[in-house]
């Protein structure tokens, strides 16, 4: 039995290995390629022939064609206001829906869940044309558009949040009530300290979202390259014309828009260890 135990075991990290070459081999090409001397999209080895910094230096420096350092800023500016607003949406909606009794609560729930099931890209039009409307398509309103955008439904996206507040005793809330604390600062002193861990995920998903999003990117800012976002600005190095001198440069700002991300996350990574334990004592 020991042996096969043994035997099983080998298998199974062997299966693991592959799977982990699989996972990081694509990130291993980019970071290799990023610092490719060799220009082109296309060349004969995995590993390049000769190492150099020039992708990253062109990438921040030369903006006569493709402006990065502006595309990066106008994403950073996005995404840092569009996660603020749809982390509070996010964690207020759920907090309701999970504490509070109202009327109409399951059937909002129930229609929450529904048009959950549709692709937000399905209403890009009819969202650009409304945007148009209100004088929100053109300049620097463009920004405020893409932040209205990706915050303005996120709401709707409450059931992950929700299903965690439910884990929370009620008990916690009664005893605060009872200390005469209110509703709100029962879910800023005491919910949102206990929800660290779900605090950090919407977050997470928050910022993510318009830092990768390109779809609605594209359809708002439209010809206003003054505006665009890292999404744009990398699909636009891969275009006919700009492929064969800004593909490793591709690579470089593939690597440069991972790093907010990263940083982002092993900053709040040590909150996804907080707990519970002796919140309810008896």
């Amino acid at each position: 039995m020991k042996k096969k135990k043994s035997i099983q075991n080998f298998f199974a990290h062997f299966a693991l290995t592959l799977l982990a070459l699989l996972w990081v081999s694509p990130l291993a090409w980019i970071i290799l390629t990023s610092f490719r001397a060799q220009k082109g999209a296309y060349t004969s080895s995995f590993i390049p022939k000769k190492f150099s910094l020039d992708n990253y230096i062109k990438l921040f420096t030369d903006t006569t064609i493709l402006n990065f350092p502006r595309m990066f800023w106008n994403t950073f500016i996005i995404a840092i206001f569009s996660c603020l607003i749809s982390t509070f949406f996010v964690l207020s909606v759920a907090y309701c829906m999970s504490r509070l009794r109202f009327k109409m609560r399951k059937t909002m729930m129930n229609i929450a869940m529904i048009l959950g099931l549709f692709p937000a890209f399905m209403s890009m039009i009819a969202v650009y044309y409304i945007l148009k409307a209100i004088g929100l398509s053109e300049g620097v309103m463009i920004r405020v558009a893409l932040v209205l955008v990706y915050s303005g439904s996120a709401g709707i996206q409450f059931y992950i949040a929700k299903g965690f507040f439910d884990t929370i005793p009620k008990t916690i809330d009664e005893a605060a009530f009872i200390d005469g604390a209110n509703k709100w600062q029962v879910f800023t002193k005491i919910t949102m300290p206990l929800s660290k861990p779900i605090v950090v995920y919407t977050v997470l998903t928050s910022f993510i979202a318009p830092w990768v999003d390109f779809i609605f990117a594209r359809v708002i800012c439209r010809a206003n390259a003054d505006y665009y976002t890292v999404a744009l600005g990398l699909w636009q190095m891969l275009e006919k014309e700009y492929a064969d001198n800004w593909y490793t440069c591709f690579a470089a700002g593939a690597v440069c828009i991972s790093i907010p991300i990263a940083i982002l996350f092993m900053l709040m990574q040590k909150c996804y260890n907080e707990s519970m334990s002796g919140a309810v004592k008896g």
